[in-house]
């Protein structure tokens, strides 16, 4: 990311201009060179030059600035007459120079194309998991953002979804605890289960119970291979939209931070976390507790994962997620649109933080769309 950002600094109009500043140096050396006269000669700074291309351009253009610094030294230093001149030795220091600034130069872009073919990877990863979703996806308006931290560049577990089904529409929204590959196999294993179990059970608890016994199932697969995830878990928010009652939503909370619904005419805290995380259900005994809550047709369900609500501004304050929506829908209550809501969120971890996040960052808003078949007659069509 950082190699992307820098070459974007360096373009105007689309035309890179990292040759910019080795030019400009190595013109400015030739004139105070030039000006100053015999009593002060600085021609064997030129050497700086290439050092300069080396960190701003590519391996060609340094090479071009390396010998261009030879050529200009060699001209430049023949003006004076001989007892003035820097002589062989700082030409050498030059040619040396020149030389090592272009090893450098191969040297920093062979190790930012592979940052940038482990940041591609990394994406890809992440998209494969959390799979893009059609606009307007199973009866709901959605909107969902990502956002990697930024203290180790590494992939994390959050993860979301729709799954559309017969028995109505189903929500995940989740985190694996820890980073790396291993909680991202974990997500992807959670939501391959999540999308066969929600669109086959009826049960909302079922769903929930598959889930959890598909992190025991994983957990043994990956210490079989010799891993270390015998403790790993995962909270989530698993939510139900029945078909046979439009004005509510129903709701199981595997320990994770409590959705907000948030309408036009204010902000509500949904029913906290009574379940414990995927993983540890077997520490309690019975089904896990589905809520059915009460859902304004306008009302917006928003969901975050803990890289939201515990981000920290420069005095160790967490964000305040649901004084901030409050504050946002009392000056603007179109700001319960799902995107908008996102959006706000969003800019508002990143700017409470400035933008140094302490963990990967989900928020993710879906709202019933009015005026709409229902899930089974679609999914017949």
């Amino acid at each position: 990311m950082e190699y992307r950002h820098r070459r974007q600094v360096l373009r105007v109009r689309g035309h890179s201009v990292a040759w910019v500043p080795p030019l400009v140096l190595l013109m400015g050396i030739v004139l105070v060179d030039l000006e100053t006269g015999e009593g002060f000669r600085i021609v064997s700074w030129i050497v700086l030059v290439p050092g300069i291309a080396a960190a701003l351009c590519g391996v060609w253009t340094t090479t071009g600035f390396a010998l261009l610094s030879l050529v200009t030294y060699v001209g430049v230093d023949t003006v004076y007459p001989d007892q003035y001149r820097a002589g062989t030795t700082d030409f050498a220091l030059v040619a040396v120079g020149g030389a090592l600034a272009v090893l450098a130069s191969a040297a920093r872009v062979r190790q930012e194309r592979q940052s940038l073919h482990m940041q591609d990877i990394a994406e890809t990863t992440r998209r494969t998991v959390l799979r893009p979703l059609p606009p307007d996806w199973a009866g709901l308006e959605h909107a969902g953002v990502y956002l990697a931290a930024d203290s180790d560049a590494r992939v994390g577990g959050d993860f979301y979804d729709i799954q559309p089904g017969p028995h109505g529409t189903r929500v995940l929204v989740g985190d694996v605890q820890g980073k790396g590959l291993g909680a991202v196999e974990t997500a992807a294993a959670l939501l391959g289960t999540f999308r066969e179990a929600g669109y086959h059970e009826a049960d909302l608890a079922t769903v929930a119970e598959r889930l959890e016994v598909r992190m025991h199932r994983h957990r043994g697969h990956v210490a079989a291979l010799g891993g270390n995830d015998s403790d790993r878990f995962a909270t989530a928010v698993l939510l139900g939209f029945p078909e046979d009652d439009p004005d509510a939503v129903e709701l199981v909370n595997f320990g994770h931070e409590p959705p907000l619904a948030v309408g036009p005419h204010g902000v509500r805290v949904l029913p906290c976390g009574d379940c414990l995380p995927i993983g540890l259900g077997d520490l309690t005994e019975g089904r896990p507790p589905v809520h059915r809550v009460r859902l304004g047709r306008d009302e917006t369900l928003l969901m975050v994962t803990d890289g939201v609500t515990e981000a920290r501004d420069r005095a160790g304050e967490f964000y305040p997620l649901t004084r901030e929506v409050v504050r946002a829908i009392a000056a603007d209550p179109r700001r319960a649109d799902p995107k908008r809501l996102v959006r706000r969120v969003r800019d508002g971890v990143v700017r409470h933080s400035q933008g140094h996040l302490g963990d990967d960052t989900t928020v993710f808003a879906v709202r019933r769309l009015s005026g709409n078949a229902p899930v089974r007659r679609r999914l017949q069509a």
